[in-house]
């Protein structure tokens, strides 16, 4: 699989400053490697919150969860490789 095959998803909300540093470091990495990426507000939907809100940002990589908290940028170029 290239990794212009997957698709990242960060889940966040606003006011947060590491869903800010999750965004910078997804952007510069997605759009290096042709990778499609959507953020989604977890206060615009119930299940999201209730799943993620102590875990943000929450970043998913082809649906599954790759990352909380922070997102690892090496680690990040890696998953997208395999």
């Amino acid at each position: 699989m290239a990794p212009s095959d997957h698709h990242i998803t960060l889940y966040g909300k606003p006011g947060c400053h590491l869903c800010d540093e999750a965004r910078e470091v997804i952007a510069r990495v997605a759009g290096e490697l042709g990778v499609t990426w959507e953020e989604r507000d977890i206060t615009a939907d119930e299940e999201a919150y209730a799943k993620y809100w102590e875990l943000i940002p929450v970043t998913l990589i082809d649906g599954v969860q790759h990352d909380y908290w922070r997102v690892d940028e090496a680690r990040l170029r890696a998953a997208l490789a395999r």
